[in-house]
This record gives C-alpha cells, structure tokens and sequence, in this order.
C-alpha cells in the first residue's frame, strides 16, 4: 500500500549522488497518494538533505531535474512543492489513457503469449467481487498491476512510453477512488471480463471493453472527486 508521505532513506556519497538522490525521490513521489486530501506535497530542502544525508548542491541538481520532469515545482523564496493536476487536467489524462490502454490491448491480443495472460489472471484470482472489500490495500495495488501489466503486454514501446507521462497522476487517483461508491466491486468484474476477452484473442472485445472500464474512473472522478 502507498502512503501520502515522503519515504526516504540515506544515500552514501558518491559521484553519481545527484543521480541518486533524484532516483530516489522519483520513487518516493510515485509512490505516494498524491490525491490524498491529507497529502504533504511541500519539500523541505534543509529536511531532505538531513534525510539523505548529502550536501546542499546535488539535492538541488536532482530536484532541478524533477521539476523539468514536472514531478515538482520549484517556486522562489517559497520552496518547492509536488505538482498535483486539477480536476480538468486529470479528466483528460484519463481519457487519453483510456484510448492509449485501450490499443494496447488490441495489440495485446495479437502479442501476449498465454503465460503472459495467465499472469493477468492471477491478478484477479485472488478476489471475488463480493468480498473484495476485506482485501483492499492488497487489491488497490493489483489493480495498479492490472493496468501497467496490459500495457507491457502491447509490446509497443511508444505506448509505454507516453503511458509513463501519465502514470503517477492516473495511478494516484485511481488509488485514491477505488475505495468509493463500490469501486472495487465493479472494478474486479469488469477485471474478469478483459481478461476472457483477451484469452479469447477478441481484440475489438478487449479494446472496448478496457475503454469503457477506464472511461467509468473519468465519469466518477467528474461526478463524485473534488482536487481544485
């Protein structure tokens, strides 16, 4: 299960500390709920290099880095902070990565061997849409597998590499969400269906309906979340 805090553990100093220390805190930022309305998204510099217990001078490098890369903001003589999208942002994310995933599973159809499908299944396996409320910390992250695994599986590089841009931010609220209004529910049995439709190498089948499963994140997100 992620967390809405920054973990971050000492990095030994060396010539490649910069490149480290970005690494690291490329990780941490992915990893945690940045949508959690209790999230800490302000950067402490002074706390950071305490923490990775480095100099002043390639911590800036790496959070440099960071905020070309648009995972944080660094704002003058106000510190820096992790780059949360608004409402609409995060609408359109989700609808470009529901027609990029949706590709990917057509090409997924045609690429996937059946040892490659039969991994997907054991994502789903382990729950049943009636009692998948007891597992959710472990489902939450399956279900973040789920949706990065039918993109691996497209063999399309392009494809991952413009799902990348959009990941932290689409994984973020779709951990924040999936505890709502039966989410998990639904999201497990329409998991079910995909996956029989990609067994059955139904690309038209899969694409549609992984298009309609994201595009039901967007339509709740747009009803039900509040971020501005």
């Amino acid at each position: 299960m992620t967390s809405n805090v920054l973990k971050i553990r000492p990095i030994v100093e060396s010539v490649n500390m910069s490149t480290r220390i970005y690494e690291q805190l490329k990780a941490a930022i992915l990893n945690m709920n940045i949508y959690d309305p209790d999230a800490e998204l302000r950067l402490d510099e002074r706390s950071l290099s305490d923490q990775f217990g480095s100099s002043r001078t390639p911590l800036r490098e790496a959070l440099t880095r960071l905020d070309q890369d648009g995972l944080v903001k660094i704002l003058p003589r106000r510190g820096i902070i992790i780059v949360r999208k608004t409402k609409a942002e995060i609408l359109e994310m989700i609808t470009v990565w529901a027609a990029l995933e949706s590709m990917a599973a057509r090409l997924a159809c045609e690429a996937a061997s059946d040892e490659d499908l039969a991994e997907l299944q054991t994502l789903i396996d382990a729950y049943d849409s009636t009692q998948v409320d007891r597992y959710m910390s472990e489902y939450s992250d399956d279900n973040i597998r789920f949706h990065s695994t039918i993109i691996r599986l497209s063999d399309c590089e392009l494809i991952s590499q413009m799902t990348d841009s959009l990941f932290m931010h689409v994984r973020a609220i779709r951990r924040r969400t999936i505890f709502e209004r039966d989410r998990a529910q639904r999201s497990v049995r329409d998991h079910s269906k995909i996956v029989k439709a990609l067994v059955k190498r139904d690309g038209d089948l899969a694409s549609k309906l992984v298009r309609e499963h994201t595009m039901k994140l967007h339509e709740h997100v747009s009803r039900h979340v509040e971020l501005d």
